[in-house]
């Protein structure tokens, strides 16, 4: 450990709302990062984490000093070392191994955009995304997060993860997101056991204007959702039933292929 950061963890702080250790204070200004693609200035990394600005100064030269952040001028980027780390995640690299040739025919055969995504918490989190031809200028980014209730590859892994993901999401507020996100436990229930009993999950403008999407779930063997791939385009040309096969049988051949793996 540098000394900056030994420096940080010695420090420590008067005020409960403020990380008291050095991997929380440097997981609150990566968390600043979360959701966006651009860069931050130190100041804006302060406000966001909650960091008094001289310490949010410290730990950025070191962490700029070890990879995790890049410096462009006083403009500040996650460093490639963060990717890098997290192409060696086992279940990712492993996902994403199988799932990408699988994504790539997918785009060809429908000329849609490809999602792949897994479940963490409330929220579906995109792992690969392979962009289609004159689809949609959709926000989704890899590493981006969307509520799990509002898109169609969240709704394929809520509706075969355990009751208490259930209980979870609702916790934590069906919050709209698009102009027909499902925000009553009762109906997104309802759609959760039609996805269980067909396999397949459907979007029409839940995550946003004008977008639809046919998901499937990638599954263990114990049937347990691991990730979910997707294909999406505008709602007033994408013909769900044209591309709910060529979505079943990518989802399904992951899932065969992910448990001989395992």
């Amino acid at each position: 450990m540098s000394a900056a950061i030994l420096a940080e963890t010695r420090r420590g702080t008067a005020d409960p709302s403020v990380p008291d250790n050095a991997v929380a204070r440097i997981s609150a200004i990566l968390d600043c990062f979360a959701g966006r693609t651009g860069h931050l200035g130190v100041s804006e990394l302060s406000r966001r984490s909650g960091l008094p600005k001289s310490t949010t100064s410290r730990l950025v030269a070191d962490m700029v000093g070890h990879g995790l952040l890049e410096r462009e001028g006083t403009a500040l980027r996650l460093g490639c070392r963060i990717f890098e780390l997290g192409q060696h995640v086992p279940p990712r690299r492993a996902l994403r191994d199988v799932a990408l040739p699988l994504m790539s025919d997918l785009r060809a055969t429908t000329r849609l955009s490809v999602h792949l995504a897994v479940l963490d918490g409330s929220d579906a989190v995109y792992v690969e995304i392979l962009r289609g031809d004159s689809v949609p200028d959709m926000p989704s980014r890899p590493g981006g997060r969307i509520p799990a209730h509002a898109a169609a590859v969240g709704k394929a892994m809520l509706a075969f993860a355990p009751r208490r993901t259930f209980d979870e999401v609702v916790a934590c507020g069906l919050r709209r997101v698009g102009p027909r996100t499902l925000t009553t436990p009762r109906s997104l229930a309802r759609e959760l056991e039609r996805i269980r009993r067909d396999g397949l999950a459907f979007e029409h403008e839940e995550s946003g204007p004008g977008i639809a999407c046919v998901a499937g779930p990638i599954l263990d063997q114990d049937r347990r959702p691991v990730a979910a791939l997707s294909v999406s385009g505008w709602s007033a040309r994408l013909q769900p039933n044209r591309v709910a096969s060529d979505v079943r049988t990518a989802a399904l051949a992951a899932s065969r292929m992910l448990s001989s793996t395992a």
